[in-house]
């Protein structure tokens, strides 16, 4: 999305907050949370807190240091990770230097689980214990990707530590025998033929990440914990007392194998910003031509050409709206700079824009391909064309074509002319529409924070820990 992190306290579409308690009274229980530092990451977990607090609750966010004020706006005191465990995701090729020159792909995932999810573990496992000591929390809710919580559930049994709950911000990575390993964005091949591909492609999979994995040994060896086993994305899943996936059913591959704890609880819903102000053009969006929305999200859009140009050039002066939203400050004269020093007629670029009042008027999103952003898009019934390379987003495109909500381009810079045929066949079909209104009906059904807060509370009660 391209609305701005700090909104997290904007009501949200199932549960009215009443603002931080000014009573007296005890709050209902404690909970820390706790996220990677990073946008994609921190966001959610910090609606998560906001949502709490409102209801009661009084709660601690463990994040990085440049999400302090998000914390406090959402009405959450804040503790900073230590600087082994933070760094800015806005650049991570600086933070993690060699990184820049892997290509996106398996040489880069293997770096990243490496450098920017494990070598982190023990700083995050200290700063937690550290907080529990001053916070005796009754749960931690932890992004699946701060694997430095999985210790507090490995190293004592359940009576002596809060409950431990993992949410799942990206695709779904649980292994199993329905689906190809995380990653190549491969979707579901039906039947026992499918199943053999994936326990080939797993087989290999492993073989890979033998060396990961002894790394993986030595990082929790240091910790006094023993590693946990079987293929990467399983323990994320496993070792928590729950697991919660924001996505619905219709848009997360089926596993006949997957375990109780892993549940389905929908995708949270966006901030309104309505104190964001709107731009100039606004009234444009209701004037009949068809809205296309492009954007590359808040973070992988330092390169404009790869995927924001090529649809600005290839629906240049058409009988469309185009959107560009480029999601950060001095965006769309850069964009215009990549296309000649000047914008098609029928093309509006800003820097941010208010997603969940765009979305309403929007016939077709382009984009690169982030998780929470496409699950916006289709709780307002948008079909997609996703473009993505890196990260987690070929897994998010594939679940785009494979929902029958849009169509996967299988690369993140396509060609002006792919994405014009794209455009045309998602427009130009109704089958896409439909089966993005249907999607949105059923993330419609589902009301995550409300099963967050019944965990919580109901955890809170059955175990209590240092009170």
């Amino acid at each position: 999305m391209i609305g701005r992190l700090p909104e997290v306290r904007t009501v949200s579409a199932d549960h009215e907050p009443s603002g931080p308690s000014t009573t007296e009274e005890p709050p209902l229980s404690r909970i820390i949370t706790t996220a990677l530092p990073a946008h994609g990451h921190t966001g959610p977990l910090l609606a998560v807190s906001a949502d709490l607090a409102a209801r009661g609750h009084e709660v601690v966010f463990l994040g990085g240091s440049r999400f302090a004020g998000a914390a406090e706006r959402a009405g959450v005191r804040f503790v900073a990770l230590p600087a082994e465990a933070d760094f800015d995701d806005r650049d991570l090729d600086g933070s993690f230097p060699g990184r820049s020159s892997l290509p996106p792909g398996p040489e880069r995932l293997a770096f990243d689980a490496r450098h920017v999810f494990l070598d982190p573990i023990p700083a995050q496992y200290r700063a937690l214990l550290a907080l529990l000591a001053d916070f005796p929390a009754d749960a931690v809710i932890a992004d699946a990707f701060l694997q430095g919580a999985l210790p507090l559930a490995l190293s004592r049994p359940r009576s002596q530590r809060p409950a431990l709950i993992g949410i799942g911000v990206t695709p779904a990575m649980l292994p199993s025998v329905d689906t190809a390993p995380f990653g190549p964005g491969l979707p579901p091949l039906p039947g026992e033929e499918g199943r053999a591909r994936n326990r080939a492609l797993q087989e290999e999979a492993d073989r890979r990440a033998e060396p990961l994995r002894r790394y993986t040994e030595k990082v929790y060896a240091g910790l006094g914990v023993e590693a946990p086993r079987g293929p990467r994305g399983l323990a994320a899943v496993t070792v928590p007392d729950h697991f919660l996936q924001l996505t619905v059913p219709g848009f997360e591959y089926p596993r006949s194998d997957a375990p109780a704890g892993f549940r389905l609880i929908g995708a949270l819903p966006g901030a309104v910003g309505d104190e964001q102000p709107l731009p100039s053009w606004w009234g444009e969006l209701t004037a009949g031509r068809p809205v296309v929305v492009v954007t590359q999200g808040t973070l992988a859009n330092d390169d404009l050409g790869e995927l924001v140009a090529p649809t600005v050039t290839a629906l240049a002066e058409r009988d469309l709206l185009v959107v560009a939203a480029t999601g950060r400050p001095g965006g769309p004269q850069a964009l215009a700079g990549l296309l000649g020093g000047s914008l098609p007629g029928n093309v509006r670029a800003v820097d941010y824009v208010p997603f969940e009042r765009l979305l309403p008027h929007t016939d077709l999103l382009v984009s690169n391909g982030g998780y929470g952003g496409v699950q916006t898009a289709l709780r307002y019934g948008v079909p997609l064309v996703v473009a993505g390379a890196s990260e987690d987003k070929p897994e998010v495109a594939a679940r785009v074509q494979w929902s029958g909500v849009g169509l996967d381009l299988r690369t993140g810079r396509p060609a002006p002319v792919e994405v014009g045929a794209a455009v045309d066949r998602v427009l130009g079909e109704g089958r896409f529409r439909e089966r993005a209104r249907a999607l949105g009906a059923e993330l419609a059904q589902y009301r995550p924070f409300d099963t967050i807060a019944e965990l919580v509370e109901a955890e809170a009660h059955s175990v209590p820990v240092g009170r």
